[in-house]
C-alpha cells in the first residue's frame, strides 16, 4: 500500500473511458480502499462492476459521494460544473474534487466561485483515449506516457494539488501545469481542431458519395487514421464546440488560411512550393514523439 497516497474511498462520476481507466490504476497501484461508480445509465454502471472497475454503484450523487475521500468527475465538459455543484453539499470535509474535462477556464471559474471552505477542487486534463467510449472502452495503461495537465490556479489548496499531481503520476502520466486559458488555446489548436476537421472531412466525402461514386468503400488506411476520431462520441465535441468556442473558432480561422494559401498554389500548380509546404509539415510531424 502506498501510504503517502491513499483513498480510503473513491467516487468516480462517470465510469467511461476515462474515469474507468483511472478505475483500473487506482485499483492495480493499491492507491484505494474502495470505488464508487456514479452515473445515469445503471447498464453502464453495471457493466463498470461486472468488469471490476468499481466496487459499488448508484445513480444518486448524495449516496454516491457520502464520505468519499477523492471525487473525480469525468462526465461530458458541459455537465461539470452541474455535477460538482450537486454533489458539493454532501462532500465531507477534506473531500478533494477533481475532474477530467478538456476545457478549463470556465470550469474552474464557476467551481472556484461555489467551493466551499474545507472541500478542494484541482482541475485536471489526462491527454489520453480513444474514439470509444462507457465502462467496456476502459483500458489498462491508457495513462502511461501521457501527459496530464494540471490548471491549479492562486486559490488551489497547494496539499490538494500534490496529492492530485502523485494520482496522476502513480497512473502513469507525466503532469504539467498550466493556467487554464492557455491550456484552453493549446488544445484548441491540437486536439479540439482536429476532430473538427475530421468530422468535416468525413461529412465532405459523404456529400460528395451522395452524388455518386460510392467513395467511402475506396478509403484506405489514410482515410481511415485521418478521421478515426470522428468515431468518438458527437454530444462530448458537440459540447466541447460549446464550451470553448472562442478558441476553437480562433484556430479554425487559421486553419481555414493556411489551407486557402495551399488552394491557391495548387490551383496555380506551384509544385516546388507544394513541397515546401510539406516539407515543413513533414518536419514538424516528425519531430513529435510517438
Amino acid at each position: 500500500m502506498n501510504k503517502k497516497l491513499y483513498f480510503p474511498k473513491v467516487a468516480i462520476i462517470g465510469v467511461g473511458l476515462i474515469g474507468g481507466s483511472l478505475a483500473i490504476a487506482l485499483k492495480e497501484k493499491k492507491l484505494c480502499g474502495s470505488i464508487a461508480g456514479v452515473g445515469r445509465g445503471p447498464k453502464n454502471l453495471k457493466a463498470a462492476k461486472r468488469l471490476g472497475l468499481i466496487d459499488s454503484f448508484t445513480t444518486d450523487i448524495k449516496e454516491g459521494v457520502k464520505g468519499a475521500d477523492l471525487v473525480v468527475v469525468a462526465v461530458p465538459v458541459l455537465s461539470i460544473l452541474r455535477v460538482i455543484k450537486e454533489a458539493l453539499p454532501f462532500l465531507k470535509k477534506g473531500c478533494i474534487v477533481t475532474d477530467a474535462g478538456s476545457v478549463k477556464d470556465a470550469i474552474v471559474r464557476g467551481v472556484e466561485k461555489v467551493m466551499p471552505d474545507g472541500v478542494f477542487f484541482v482541475a485536471g486534463h489526462p491527454i489520453a483515449g480513444t474514439e470509444n467510449s462507457g465502462a467496456g472502452a476502459a483500458v489498462q495503461g491508457l495513462f502511461k506516457g501521457r501527459k496530464c495537465i494540471l490548471t491549479p490556479t492562486p486559490r488551489t489548496d497547494k496539499r490538494a494539488l500534490k496529492q492530485v499531481k502523485k494520482l496522476w503520476e502513480a497512473a502513469g502520466s507525466d503532469v504539467v501545469f498550466m493556467a487554464p486559458k492557455k491550456h484552453d488555446k493549446v488544445l484548441a489548436a491540437v486536439s479540439h481542431l482536429p476532430h473538427v476537421v475530421a468530422y468535416t472531412l468525413v461529412n465532405t466525402v459523404s456529400d460528395m458519395e451522395k452524388k455518386g461514386g460510392g467513395l467511402v468503400k475506396y478509403s484506405a488506411g489514410g482515410f481511415k487514421d485521418f478521421t478515426r476520431v470522428a468515431s468518438s462520441s458527437p454530444a462530448m465535441w458537440r459540447d466541447v464546440c460549446g464550451m470553448n468556442k472562442d478558441a476553437i473558432v480562433k484556430v479554425m480561422e487559421a486553419f481555414e488560411k493556411r489551407l486557402g494559401k495551399l488552394k491557391s498554389l495548387i490551383k496555380k500548380g506551384e509544385l516546388s512550393k507544394i513541397e515546401k509546404t510539406f516539407e515543413r509539415a513533414k518536419r514538424v510531424r516528425d519531430s513529435i514523439k510517438r
